[in-house]
């Protein structure tokens, strides 16, 4: 996969844009790598590039049978924060976001998760607006609704409960990037990338969240057990040095 074929669509401005989906394969990391374009010349060369080469056949590479592209940096980040319980829209942001993805229209709007004083929609019922309504993802025993939010339960397209991140949308086995592959095939899982990352992106332009020093400092408790976990090894580790 680090040799795809792309759709070119010709742009202002000098530079190559790609998808970030499509990086992982290329292993391109953004400090400076280089990337090469070859542009077909024969018939035949054009026909494998469409068939065989094109990006959404090669969301599953075949050496493992797992996906190999998935959603990764911002859209991931938003997609974990676009899912929690507490997000919720009102109808002139759900409009905004809808208009820049595709969705079945004839179904239209789900009814709002709340209703009074005014209508609002969780991130949950949107996302679910760009889910093919074949997907079934249950990862949990779901004998009770999870007070954390942790146990991810998908039927007939629609999420009910759990949060989405890197392993329900990322490039691991079973998650919704595969089923999708596996199911409806390569057009409907790109389609499906395309739209989540969409919808995300635009959300996170009226939405932000920030990051301080203490945000990365160890709680107490977690430094006092790394500290014991330390001692008791250290210990452990002189004992068999003692011995041997």
């Amino acid at each position: 996969m680090s040799l795809m074929g792309h759709r070119i669509r010709v742009l202002e401005f000098f530079t190559f844009r790609l998808n970030l989906s499509v990086t992982s394969p290329y292993n391109a990391d953004f400090d400076g790598d280089e990337m090469n374009m070859h542009v077909p010349q024969s018939l035949e060369t054009k026909a494998e590039v469409k068939e065989i080469m094109h990006v959404p056949k090669q969301i599953v590479a075949p050496k493992s049978n797992m996906p190999c592209m998935g959603i990764v940096q911002d859209s991931l980040l938003g997609i974990m924060r676009f899912t929690v319980r507490e997000t919720f829209l009102k109808k002139d942001e759900v409009m905004n976001l809808l208009m820049h993805v595709d969705y079945n229209l004839e179904l239209g709007l789900p009814i709002p998760a709340i209703i009074r004083p005014i209508p609002l929609w969780t991130g949950k019922q949107i996302i679910s607006l760009v889910f093919p309504k074949t997907v079934n993802l249950d990862r949990g025993k779901w004998k009770k609704i999870d007070p954390e939010d942790k146990e991810l339960c998908i039927q007939n397209g629609e999420l009910f409960a759990g949060i989405l991140n890197v392993g329900s949308v990322g490039k691991s086995a079973g998650g919704l990037v595969h089923i999708i592959w596996k199911d409806l095939g390569p057009q409907a899982c790109s389609d499906f990338l395309s739209n989540a990352q969409v919808l995300i992106n635009n959300w996170l332009v009226t939405t932000s969240f920030t990051i301080g020093v203490k945000d990365i400092v160890p709680r107490v408790e977690i430094s006092d057990k790394v500290t014991a976990t330390i001692k008791l090894n250290s210990y452990k580790c002189r004992k068999i040095i003692h011995i041997t």
